[in-house]
């Protein structure tokens, strides 16, 4: 029996876990999948704004790997996780940081091959937005840090009012109600890739817990960063007003995870460092037809949220699998509606937004809930990934 033949999903971010998903239940049995991720864990990154706050459940933003092919029906034969990050990606092979036995025989090496490649590495935020730390007991060990010193400071600003700053400013405010909290956010709407009326809520919400709003005023960030568990310090503006802190986080910036795919196609890494693609999701540079890119990573065009990455999963996985057939039967490609955004204001009180769907059209709200709970309901991503929330240190 010839040797599978081997499709690569470069990062295990819930657009990287679902692409493997997805292609290891439908390729054929010449090809398996593996899911490359340097991390111990699947790190829940929407957790993450909520756990940097709240604690006694930071556990649960760390889910074990071990179940997760299993739990969507497939083999080991067929989808195998790998842990290593890829360092580069060659010419129908991938070198890695590591040593890594991919068959099961006992052989180890630093390079993979593939007959195809799906780069799904996302961006790389501030903490707590995203971790350096790639083990579960350390990323653990930083959340409960981070909940020591919102503890213990009694000025708090955050700096950037996208969905990560907007979430921990109320789940902050809402939790320590007696502490002051600062949003400073560079213009005038908060959340501003979306319609100016969800700003509008977000800023009802924020009035009502007490949050203090600076709209329109960017953040002067030291190049050594802010000081850290020393007393009081002023947060310098662009417009020379300061604001008061004992405790500054910043809720910006995001640096796309491109550098693997550098060396090999520079053209296909745009000025921002995105990955520009086809219609098809392929990468740009027509030399390489079996490489494609989703998610974050991807400049599609879409907005950087699970929903239009699903449909680029469903379009690339039908993509690489008439690629396979080899029948000349013509690419899917990949299409996108208005912005949405399924958004937390507080440990409760949720809304989900739409853009309008035409210009000058009137944006939808899907729904305005009372429902959240603490805990963000992630014992059903443990339960898709065939983990069980019983084991503490899985």
């Amino acid at each position: 029996m010839s040797p599978k033949k081997n499709i690569l999903v470069i990062g295990a971010s819930f657009v990287g876990t679902r692409m493997a998903a997805a292609l290891a239940s439908t390729s054929p049995n010449t090809h398996r999948v593996l899911l490359i991720e340097p991390h111990s864990h699947f790190f829940h990154l929407f957790t993450f704004p909520r756990i940097a706050v709240a604690g006694g459940f930071e556990h649960k933003a760390f889910i074990p790997f071990s179940g997760f092919f299993k739990a969507e029906g497939v083999s080991e034969e067929k989808g195998r996780v790998v842990r290593a990050r890829v360092e580069s990606v060659g010419e129908g092979r991938v070198v890695l940081d590591r040593e890594v036995d991919v068959t099961g025989d006992g052989v180890k090496g630093k390079e993979i091959e593939y007959d195809f490649a799906v780069i799904a590495t996302g961006t790389i935020l501030t903490p707590p937005g995203t971790l350096k730390e790639e083990e579960k007991v350390e990323g653990i060990e930083y959340f409960k840090k981070h909940q020591q010193r919102i503890i213990e400071s009694h000025k708090i600003v955050l700096l950037g009012g996208g969905a990560v700053g907007v979430q921990m400013a109320t789940d902050l405010k809402e939790l320590y109600p007696h502490k002051q909290v600062t949003l400073v956010h560079s213009r005038e709407h908060l959340m501003s890739r979306f319609h100016p009326k969800l700003s509008d809520i977000v800023v009802k919400r924020m009035n009502e817990l007490g949050v203090e709003l600076v709209l329109g005023d960017r953040a002067v960030i030291p190049a050594e960063g802010f000081p850290v568990g020393e007393g009081e310090f002023d947060v310098q503006l662009q417009s020379g007003r300061r604001v008061r802190a004992d405790f500054a986080i910043i809720t910006i910036g995001q640096t796309p995870n491109s550098s693997l795919l550098a060396s090999l196609s520079p053209s296909s890494i745009l000025p921002s460092k995105f990955i520009d693609v086809k219609p098809t999701l392929q990468i740009a540079d027509p030399k390489y037809p079996h490489i494609f890119a989703v998610g974050d990573i991807a400049n599609t065009g879409a907005g950087k949220a699970a929903r239009p990455a699903m449909e680029q999963v469903r379009v690339t996985a039908a993509n690489i699998n008439r690629l396979i057939a080899g029948e000349g039967e013509a690419l899917e490609t990949y299409s996108y509606g208005p912005d949405a955004i399924h958004l937390t204001l507080g440990i409760k009180k949720n809304v989900i937004f739409r853009n309008p769907s035409t210009p000058g059209g009137e944006p939808q709200i899907v729904a305005e809930k009372d429902d959240g709970v603490l805990d963000l309901g992630v014992e059903r991503r443990w339960a898709g990934m065939g983990a069980s929330l019983n084991d503490f240190h899985a």
